[in-house]
C-alpha cells in the first residue's frame, strides 16, 4: 500500500477478531510509533500490551474503576466494563510518560507526541491489513485505572488502541470538504 493511500483510507474497526498481531506484525507496528514527532529526543512514550489473561485483568481494573466511583454499582454494570476489553484480541495502551519542567518541551507537546505515537500504530496496523480502533473514555482518565497501570502524576493515557483481524463490514469513508477546515492568510 502507497503512503497516500494508507493516510487517505485509513479508518477506525470497531469489529475485531482474532487472531492478535503477530510477533512481526508487532514490531512493524512498534517501529512505526516509535517515528512519532520527539522534540529533544525526550520519547515520552510507553506502551501496554495486553493479550490473553492480561485482558480480562484489565477487566477487572474496569471494574474496580466503576465500583470505586459508585460502591452501590450494580452487577450488570460491573460486568459490562469488565467485558469492554474483550471486544478485541490485543489492546495496547499508549501512555504519555511526562517528563516536567522541561525548557521548551511542554507537557502538552509530550502528550501530542505520544498522540503521534498511537496514530503511528493505527496506521501500521491498517497498512498490515490489521484492524484497529483507538478508545479513551474515562477510564483514561479515572484514578484506579492511572494507578493500576502504574502511571506517574505527570503521565497520560492518550489512548487505548484496540487491535485484530478485520470483522464485519467497512463502514464508507465520510468524505470531508478541506475547505470546511481550512483557512488562509495570504
Amino acid at each position: 500500500m502507497d503512503a497516500m493511500t494508507l493516510l487517505h483510507e485509513r479508518s477506525s474497526m470497531g469489529k475485531l477478531t482474532g487472531p492478535p498481531p503477530s510477533p512481526e506484525q508487532l514490531e512493524a507496528i512498534y517501529r512505526a510509533a516509535l517515528r512519532a514527532p520527539d522534540h529533544k529526543e525526550l520519547r515520552p512514550w510507553r506502551f501496554i500490551e495486553f493479550s490473553g489473561e492480561g485482558l480480562t485483568r484489565l477487566g477487572e481494573l474496569f471494574a474496580e474503576a466503576e465500583f470505586r466511583e459508585d460502591p452501590h454499582s450494580e452487577d450488570a454494570t460491573l460486568d459490562a466494563a469488565r467485558k469492554k476489553p474483550l471486544r478485541a484480541p490485543m489492546i495496547i495502551a499508549v501512555i504519555a510518560r511526562v517528563t516536567p519542567d522541561i525548557p521548551k518541551v511542554p507537557k502538552i507537546e509530550q502528550v501530542i507526541s505520544a498522540g503521534c505515537a498511537a496514530h503511528g500504530i493505527m496506521l501500521a496496523a491498517h497498512a498490515l491489513g490489521l484492524g484497529a480502533m483507538w478508545r479513551s473514555g474515562k477510564y483514561a482518565f479515572d484514578p484506579t485505572v492511572r494507578k493500576g497501570l502504574g502511571l506517574g502524576e505527570d503521565d497520560e493515557i492518550v489512548a487505548f488502541l484496540y487491535l485484530g483481524q478485520l470483522a464485519g463490514r467497512h463502514k464508507p469513508l465520510a468524505e470531508h470538504r478541506i475547505d470546511d477546515f481550512l483557512e488562509h492568510w495570504s
